[in-house]
């Protein structure tokens, strides 16, 4: 036998190598990977977790139910985390938690009978699924769709599939839940059995929380029946493990200070930026637009100049909030975590599918600070869970009353809008040593971006983008707490510290505005663009009629501002005509100015129409100006066929709008008040309708 060279060795040893890597997959020397390396990229093609086999992820981790969620603001999410929780702990199911856009759906078909899904959907905008919905919402309401062993609907594919579903919706909105409606219909027609009924939470009524804590209680009756489920007293079984690191230091390299992924801890910031990875842009401009002292209304301009980010007139910017300082003391302190809020901390699931919400090790205060929704609405069902960490058993019996006793907790609670760290003052103001850290992560959901209008034309700026946002202060009648917005009054402290102010502290409150270590300095605020189908007409000669009153406004400016630039272009621009209200003209009338400009810029083919509420002896809204000049509205809707848009509040003036619309088409046409309707509802199925709105 001939010898072996060094060559062959070498070959031979490499061979060797990769049969081993084959078969064990890398696991001798396989290194633990930080989960937000690479988050970046998630909304781009690179999801997280080994597979987008929903069966093979379930058959790994031995689960026997799956809770899948489609969220934008987190709610949807949060309600799923606290069906499965609560299936594990009463149920003893099996259970996980999913993320609709990390798997593929052609295999529900082969879904096993013994195993059961569950659905909690939220619906967007009009009528649209959720951003992370998308996919699997054309997947399963798709005409042809075809399944991994090739049946269509009309074969009954899912005929094994059982599944529970809930909605989230807003009953100002037109297509009220139709997220879980629909997809109720196309799992039905595709052959699926549901179990219970398909709950619908209202937002728009403010009555979600209930309409969820109501639903549910049946559901699981009806479920217990069908699969031979047995309830158990619930014991609390943290879902994540907290580890204290006293051999880490806050200042380490390594440690998340409030970073959102591994390229902002390192300090190079990589696109694409995404809903998983904001950009840190520029603050370039910052002004106050109202004339009077006790209100704040901003235009601000972002530079995204060399980001890769782009918008089209109409889109959205989302801006990634930092909670409030006072806010995030009175939460460290009242859960006894003063002395150690700069503590590292390392969180991890204590099961395979858990997912921690916040990038790791940390410390206490940064996860609170910049991770955790500490202002958001506070639920029953979270008192509930506290209760039994209460400091005495005084304040343990009033959360259990504030837990199980509705209109008490509405009194106490809900109608107060109090956060979660002044309950448990309110009931007790000594330190909650006992809750585990855990069970707040678990009840407490990420902190969400705030998404604003734009309201600048991406044909005159492609490079900056422009926000108009009212500082939100709101007053409880016969309450003490004032809400403050979360996100406005982290802008207008950017806006106070860029003319000046080195300690700023709008309506009492501070910020870290400089961002973990200060990466945020020199004015800069966390952002991405979200696209939106609110959007002109692409022939710019066709007439639109906007409506929006307020802030309301914002995109309209955009719209205005792309109409003046094309006819200093020489195109050929349509009637543009703008209904506008405020309360005074000598107080908040946005944009004065400007109107006047683009008035010199289009001449007749611009029409602005206003309405100010509070400097007649009546009041007067912009649907009553509407109504007021319905021959000029119903001939450009009838004969030239302009879009009509609306941007504002759901609840009362976008719902009257739609309703003088409705009058006015059923009046000029001679037609019944129902025929008038029916145009309306036509015109928004067709786009000629287009409301941009929120409650």
């Amino acid at each position: 036998m001939a010898q072996l060279d060094t060559l062959d060795l070498i070959v031979l040893a490499i061979l060797l190598a990769g049969t081993v890597a084959y078969f064990t997959k890398g696991t001798y020397w396989g290194i633990p990977k930080d989960p937000y390396a690479s988050s970046y990229s998630l909304a781009n093609g690179a999801k997280a977790g080994k597979t987008r086999n929903i069966l093979e992820k379930m058959g790994e981790s031995e689960k026997n139910c799956v809770v899948f969620y489609g969220s934008q603001t987190g709610t949807a999410e949060d309600y799923a985390s606290r069906l499965s929780k609560e299936g594990s702990q009463r149920f003893g199911l099996k259970t996980m938690v999913a993320d609709l856009e990390d798997y593929d759906y052609e295999n529900l078909d082969t879904f096993p009978e013994d195993k059961l899904a569950m659905f909690v959907l939220a619906t967007y905008g009009e009528g649209e699924p959720t951003d992370n919905a998308v996919d699997f919402y054309e997947f399963v309401t798709g005409q042809d769709v075809s399944f991994s062993n090739g049946g269509g609907a009309d074969e009954k594919p899912l005929q094994n599939l059982k599944f529970v579903a809930f909605g989230l919706g807003n009953n100002t909105y037109e297509h009220y839940n139709s997220m879980v409606r629909r997809v109720n219909d196309a799992l039905v027609r595709l052959g699926a059995s549901r179990i219970g009924k398909a709950g619908e939470g209202d937002d728009g009524a403010g009555t979600m929380e209930e309409d969820f804590l109501a639903w549910k209680e049946p559901m699981w009756a009806e479920l217990s029946e069908k699969l031979g489920l047995e309830e158990r007293e619930a014991v609390y079984e943290p879902v994540f493990s907290i580890t204290e690191r006293d051999d880490m230091d806050a200042d380490a390299d390594e440690v998340y200070l409030g970073e959102p992924n591994k390229h902002h801890l390192e300090g190079a910031q990589k696109g694409p930026y995404n809903s998983h990875n904001p950009y840190i842009a520029p603050i370039v401009e910052s002004r106050e637009i109202f004339t009077v002292k006790d209100r704040n209304c901003l235009h601000m301009e972002i530079d995204v100049k060399g980001s890769n980010l782009t918008y089209t007139t109409g889109d959205h910017i989302a801006v990634w909030p930092t909670n409030a300082g006072k806010e995030v003391d009175r939460f460290i302190n009242i859960l006894g975590l003063a002395e150690k809020r700069h503590k590292v901390i390392s969180v991890k699931g204590l099961d395979s599918t858990a997912k921690v919400p916040f990038p790791t090790p940390t410390t206490y205060d940064a996860a609170v600070r910049y991770h955790m929704e500490i202002c958001g609405a506070v639920s029953r069902q979270f008192v509930s869970s506290l209760a039994p960490f209460a400091p005495n058993e005084n304040s343990k019996a009033e959360m259990t009353r504030l837990g199980n006793d509705k209109d008490y907790f509405s009194g106490k609670v809900s109608s107060q809008y109090l956060n979660i760290a002044q309950v448990l003052e309110r009931v007790d103001s000594s330190p909650w040593t006992n809750v585990p850290f855990s069970i707040i992560i678990e009840g407490i959901h990420k902190i969400q971006p705030r998404y604003y209008s734009i309201s600048s034309s991406s044909l005159v700026q492609k490079d900056k983008i422009s926000i108009t946002a009212v500082v939100e202060e709101i007053r409880i009648p016969g309450s003490d707490n004032i809400v403050k917005g979360v996100t406005t009054n982290y802008l207008l402290a950017l806006k106070q510290k860029q003319h000046g102010d080195p300690n700023p502290d709008p309506h009492g409150l501070t910020y870290s505005i400089t961002g973990p270590r200060n990466k945020y300095d020199g004015i800069h605020v966390p952002v991405h663009v979200r696209h939106s189908n609110f959007k002109l007409p692409s022939d710019p000669s066709k007439p639109i009629i906007m409506v929006g009153p307020g802030s309301g406004v914002a995109p309209f400016r955009g719209f205005i501002q792309e109409r003046a630039a094309q006819a200093h272009a020489g195109e050929n621009v349509g009637q543009t005509i703008l209904f506008y209200g405020c309360r005074r003209a000598s107080e908040d009338y946005l944009y004065k100015e400007e109107w006047e400009h683009y008035k010199q810029m289009l001449g007749d083919r611009f029409t602005l129409i206003t309405a100010f509420s509070r400097d007649g002896p009546k009041k007067v809204y912009v649907q009553q100006r509407l109504q007021e000049n319905a021959a000029l509205v119903n001939q450009l809707l009838e004969k030239e066929k302009a879009n009509f848009y609306v941007c504002g509040d759901a609840a009362n003036m976008a719902r009257a709008v739609n309703d003088v619309l409705g009058k006015i088409i059923s009046e000029h046409r001679g037609l019944s008040p129902e025929k008038g309707e029916e145009i309306v509802k036509a015109m928004r199925s067709s786009n000629q309708y287009q409301e941009d709105v929120w409650s």
